[in-house]
């Protein structure tokens, strides 16, 4: 069965491993990157911000995480799951999770940057409800996507 528990140190070296994976397929890493997932604490925990992390077993399969951005947004950050995962709805239970989370910390948007090379990913992103808007205030160069999701009820 799989679980989804908060991030803790000891897997850093999983968080890094997960997200390269994915990265580094699609020629998308970044210096950016590179910060988040070799000091995951203090870029996204210390700064409000959270990480989740898909457990089968002892065996870390998947992450997100959500960095604060501003007390009502956060950005939707590092969501990877293991080739091997991948296609068993591991990324929907993460999602959902990041999701609950952000509406519990009252934020009023959710939005993430991305790239038109992932495809099955924004597709995922849109049953959710995510909306494409302009690309601005990016960290990535490669980040040719910015979508969004209200939180707040119309």
């Amino acid at each position: 069965m799989i679980e989804i528990i908060n991030y803790e140190d000891r897997y850093q070296p999983d968080f890094k491993r997960l997200n390269l994976q994915w990265l580094d397929k699609f020629e998308l890493t970044e210096s950016y990157d590179l910060e988040i997932l070799n000091d995951p604490r203090g870029i996204v925990l210390d700064k409000g911000g959270r990480i989740y992390l898909a457990m089968d077993g002892s065996r870390v399969i998947g992450t997100a995480g959500l960095w604060k951005e501003s007390e009502h947004e956060f950005e939707l950050v590092k969501m990877a799951v293991d080739e091997e995962y991948r296609g068993k709805g591991i990324s929907k239970l993460l999602l959902e999770k990041c999701v609950e989370e952000a509406k519990a910390l009252q934020a009023s948007k959710l939005f993430l940057f991305s790239s038109t090379k992932l495809q099955t990913a924004l597709r995922l992103y849109e049953r959710y409800g995510f909306k494409a808007v302009d690309v601005t205030g990016s960290h990535f160069q490669t980040a040719d996507v910015k979508m969004e999701l209200s939180l707040t009820p119309n």
